[in-house]
């Protein structure tokens, strides 16, 4: 069983910065995709980013979506247990309901039924 929870979310102004992370517990795999989605009232959940594991002394492989390619970075911190997503430039658009997520297998890494596990979700608003 995995655990995750998100933190970082709040109010932003367009142009802003945040920072949300993700601590995971329990049985993790580090080989499998991570990911960021996001949820905007009315809408369905998309693809934010997904990070995954490349091989050992190889950096972790990244993928985003088209909207925020450029803006936004994900990391991660093994040691710790963590995903990282740094979101800059922010635009109203962006403004959501964002999730980290974990894969408990290999697929598509944009599709929200790759993952298995989901944290509760921290809400990032931007506006002036």
């Amino acid at each position: 069983q995995v655990q995750l929870v998100e933190s970082g979310g709040g109010l932003a102004q367009p142009g802003g910065s945040l920072r949300l992370s993700c601590a995971a517990s329990g049985r993790t795999y580090i080989y499998y995709p991570m990911g960021w989605f996001r949820q905007a009232p009315g809408k369905e959940r998309e693809f934010v980013g997904a990070i995954i594991w490349s091989g050992v002394g190889t950096p972790d492989t990244t993928y985003y979506a088209d909207s925020v390619k450029g803006r936004f970075t994900i990391s991660r911190d093994n040691a710790k247990n963590s995903l990282y997503l740094q979101m800059n430039t922010l635009r109203p658009e962006d403004t959501a309901v964002y999730y980290c997520a974990a894969a408990v297998g290999s697929g598509p890494y944009y599709r929200a039924g790759t993952y298995g596990y989901w944290g509760q979700g921290t809400q990032v608003t931007v506006s002036s």
